[in-house]
């Protein structure tokens, strides 16, 4: 897994809505990339209606949202259209960007070993570096985590809790 400092790994991926996204279109911008497991299972979907809800803040502070999962780009307008999704899903079924930020990753579940992808939240900084990584992220309350941070403002509980460790 990529960590704060780090080049962020270059892409190309088809997107929901037949588009297409490509990393060297955002040179000099910070984005962010979320990766998420699969299209429409309760966690993800609370996760991307999240974000949907806080874009209007993302836009203010001028840094694009892209959700990135292994569904093919099909999926992913299903899922965008049924949520009402506002900003890119990318589709990457070869698992070519997934692994280059090393988020697909052996899982297991009920002593059953398969491979998915980790839920977790990359920001890109303007440099092409990796400004921030959010791990083991909860889906209901992350999108205002990311924004909490991007806007400089961090709830007091929660800067409390950071000061103390």
């Amino acid at each position: 897994m990529l960590k704060a400092g780090d080049a962020a790994p270059s892409f190309k991926l088809a997107a929901d809505g037949g588009r297409s996204f490509d990393s060297s279109s955002l040179k000099g911008r910070r984005y962010l990339l979320y990766f998420y497991p699969k299209d429409n299972t309760p966690g993800c979907t609370r996760e991307a209606c999240g974000f949907r809800d806080a874009m209007p803040a993302f836009d203010r502070l001028g840094v694009p949202v892209f959700g990135v999962s292994a569904d093919k780009a099909a999926a992913h307008d299903r899922f965008a259209l049924k949520h009402g999704l506002n900003f890119p899903l990318l589709a990457d079924p070869d698992h070519e960007l997934l692994e280059a930020y090393g988020v697909w990753v052996e899982k297991s579940l009920y002593g059953r070993k398969y491979f998915g992808v980790l839920r977790c939240t990359y920001l890109i900084g303007s440099d092409g570096n990796i400004e921030k990584v959010w791990e083991k992220v909860s889906p209901d309350a992350h999108a205002a985590e990311v924004r909490d941070y991007l806007a400089g403002t961090v709830p007091k509980a929660k800067a409390k809790k950071v000061a103390a460790r």
